[in-house]
């Protein structure tokens, strides 16, 4: 029977939402206070230029091929979508690079030729590994339809499955787990860069999380467009189907009557009917009372400490010089546990990791250098603390932080242009953008090892992730209240 459903928020998660239960023949209307599609998939313009402003690695592509399939349409026929043969490239200073590349053998050949024959064994041990945490978890975890502690997870994933059970690796870290596979200390800090893909420290992340070199094994994939144009693609699917979009439409609150959801109420003071609400806020906006009293009840509160790292991103249409960027990039501390310490008490780190990503660089196109000596779009990305509702960034801190991400990208040997035309996130803007959170576009709760097992559990929310974000929900799972 159909159902009228109201879905707050476009992100992603509420695209993929709209089109699949607009396509099974429900009423969907989308209310979304912004004023686009995608949510945190966003863009922003600088010196006339439309940058990707959100996530920015696009894994897991079979989910969002299901997706349009339910829709009766291909993924290929709404976005121009390509596998990238260089995963990333890595920097540790001006001589010390590496790539990882899609062709497996060819990262072992890679990693051999940077650190020796051993770490080529070592990554391959890896390999098997990270495939056989995500072999376990695939289908009761990263596609279920809802997440669950370590004690549930065995019980949904089988008794017989046991011996299976300790690949989880949900009470060890993964900075800890990657020191048996590598003594290279650089090797041991590039992988351990998947914490950070869920806004948490590796020191206090778990294990499980080495899953994802697995999911970018599979295959990373660059969108013409950016992460907005896969939005803007499902919007369009979901409208197709039926679905009404009214943006610029923020809710006040949650509407029941006795004890069912019987509608909302926007901030213009119109009422809206619906048999089933969606909400695709972050869980702490509706626990912190942002959508009514008894929307709060829906979700456990999520203690501020528990929130994902933020960062402060900048948004820029610059020449760049000095160092061969490729589509994505990273370019590592030399003291990875002072970096975390920082975040931690509260600073931006003082030597930070910094993650580039050059938008107009293809998977094959400027592999070798600079494009030409001319301005190219960037998203710049620093780790932060989670602090945006609470601290007010000055101008001077603003500064530092620039300085010192320009420092590090010098310190590897690529250089910005001085004056470059650019705009700056803090982690007040996240805040701003997405109440409640303190935090950044790309993650949500912080994944953080043995504490897992005392509370709800919560899939990866990352660039590398946004796949599952939006993947396909059985229709029950995204109503609420549950």
């Amino acid at each position: 029977m159909s159902a009228r459903v109201v879905i707050i928020g476009a992100g992603i998660g509420g695209l993929v939402s709209a089109a699949l239960l607009a396509a099974r023949g429900h009423d969907v209307t989308v209310l979304e206070k912004e004023a686009w599609a995608g949510g945190k998939a966003r863009r922003v313009e600088v010196d006339g230029q439309p940058i990707d402003a959100g996530p920015t690695v696009f894994t897991m592509r079979d989910v969002f091929d299901e997706v349009f399939r339910a829709c009766g349409a291909r993924l290929e026929d709404h976005v121009k979508i390509q596998q990238a043969e260089v995963l990333a490239r890595h920097a540790w200073d001006n001589d010390t690079h590496l790539d990882l590349f899609a062709d497996p053998l060819r990262s072992e050949q890679a990693i051999g030729d940077f650190a020796g024959a051993d770490a080529a064994a070592g990554y391959r041990a890896f390999r098997t590994e990270a495939a056989r945490i995500y072999n376990v978890l695939d289908e009761p975890f990263m596609r279920g339809a809802k997440a669950s502690t370590p004690l549930p997870m065995m019980w949904r994933i089988g008794l017989r499955r046991l011996p299976e059970m300790a690949a989880m690796k949900p009470f060890e870290s993964l900075w800890s787990a990657l020191g048996k596979h590598f003594k290279d200390q650089r090797l041991r800090q590039l992988f351990a860069r998947y914490s950070t893909y869920c806004g948490s420290s590796p020191y206090l992340a778990p294990a499980t999380l080495m899953l994802i070199a697995h999911v970018e094994a599979k295959g990373v994939w660059l969108i013409d467009g950016g992460m907005n144009a896969l939005a803007n693609a499902l919007r369009k699917i979901a409208e197709s189907k039926g679905a009404r979009f009214r943006f610029e439409t923020p809710v006040a609150e949650v509407l029941t009557d006795r004890g069912a959801v019987s509608g909302v109420r926007l901030v213009s003071g119109e009422h809206i009917a619906a048999d089933r609400i969606i909400c695709n806020a972050d869980p702490a906006a509706l626990s912190s009372g942002k959508f009514g009293h008894d929307a709060a009840r829906a979700v456990h509160q999520l203690p501020p400490q528990k929130r994902s790292l933020s960062a402060c991103v900048w948004f820029a249409h610059a020449k760049t010089s000095g160092f061969a960027l490729q589509h994505h990039n990273v370019f590592f501390s030399p003291d990875y546990r002072r970096e975390f310490d920082e975040i931690a008490s509260g600073q931006v780190p003082s030597d930070p990791t910094v993650y580039v990503c050059a938008q107009d660089r293809s998977a094959k196109a400027h592999a070798g250098g600079a494009a030409n000596d001319q301005r190219e779009r960037i998203q710049i990305i620093v780790n932060a603390p989670a602090n945006g509702d609470t601290h007010t960034y000055t101008q001077q801190e603003i500064e530092r932080c620039t300085e010192q991400m320009r420092a590090s990208l010098m310190r590897c040997g690529l250089e910005l242009e001085e004056a470059m035309p650019s705009s700056l996130a803090t982690p007040q803007t996240w805040a701003k953008l997405f109440p409640s959170t303190g935090e950044r576009c790309t993650a949500g709760r912080r994944t953080a090892g043995r504490h897992r097992s005392r509370g709800k559990g919560q899939r990866p929310r990352s660039p590398g992730s946004i796949a599952r974000a939006g993947r396909p929900i059985p229709e029950r799972a995204c109503l609420w209240p549950p």
